[in-house]
């Protein structure tokens, strides 16, 4: 088995969410923060596997529904512990017609300019006519092991 030392898992996820230079790797510059932090976007979709590279894989779509941006940058998300969480409340905009829509998972891309970097997590939601899809502070659980 391998793994990260601690240390190592944070400063990863600082750069990644946080726009947190990496020193070090390379040489003493390591790995520098973005000149544009950039943001991250979540989607909700009805499955996703490791070989779906965009947010828009089984995308969700009902009537309201929107995709939040959020900053990378400590505002957006706290980093401790192996694991980067949502920072604020994360609201995905209320359902006005239809429903019900059962998203199984919720994508993260990380936008810049170009690519997307793209990660998943599973969740379980049933989503009716007047029903905001939310997740609570630090519901969202991204780690590093």
């Amino acid at each position: 088995m391998t793994a990260m030392v601690n240390d190592f898992e944070n400063k990863l996820l600082l750069l990644l969410f946080n726009n947190t230079a990496l020193a070090n790797v390379g040489d003493a510059g390591g790995l520098p923060q973005s000149v544009t932090a950039g943001s991250a976007q979540l989607a909700l979709s009805t499955g996703l596997s490791d070989t779906d590279t965009l947010l828009t894989a089984l995308e969700i779509a009902y009537t309201g529904y929107v995709r939040p941006t959020i900053a990378r940058s400590g505002a957006g998300w706290t980093v401790a512990a192996d694991n980067a969480s949502n920072a604020a409340i994360v609201s995905f905009g209320e359902m006005s017609a239809g429903g019900p829509d059962t998203p199984t998972h919720v994508g993260l891309g990380l936008i810049g300019t170009g690519d997307v970097l793209r990660m998943y997590a599973t969740c379980s939601l049933v989503i009716n006519n007047g029903i905001n899809p939310q997740f609570a502070i630090g519901a969202l659980d991204w780690f590093a092991a």
